[in-house]
């Protein structure tokens, strides 16, 4: 494995660590996709360092068991701002 990727791996989990960060913002944050964090956490970092594999994998299952309730607060503050914007319209 290149040097560059292992580097990389190791700063994606330390960052997913210290944030909490979900794979999506941490994509975000290095400017890659979804799919290479996912990756590098996952697969590659497990032969790289399997402690803070391990580390890094309870965060992504914390995330993963509260993403169901971000989804509902997004969704209901969608449709407050919708509800919001209708009664603006009707004054």
């Amino acid at each position: 494995m290149k040097d560059y990727i292992e580097k990389r791996a190791i700063e994606i989990a330390n960052y997913i660590i210290e944030t909490k960060s979900t794979v999506r913002s941490s994509a975000s944050h290095f400017n890659i996709s979804k799919s290479t964090v996912h990756k590098d956490v996952t697969e590659r970092l497990v032969r790289i360092n399997p402690q803070l594999a391990k580390a890094v994998e309870k965060v992504l299952f914390e995330n993963k068991s509260e993403r169901h309730i971000r989804g509902g607060l997004a969704t209901k503050k969608k449709y407050l701002a919708i509800n919001k914007e209708k009664k603006s319209h009707q004054i």
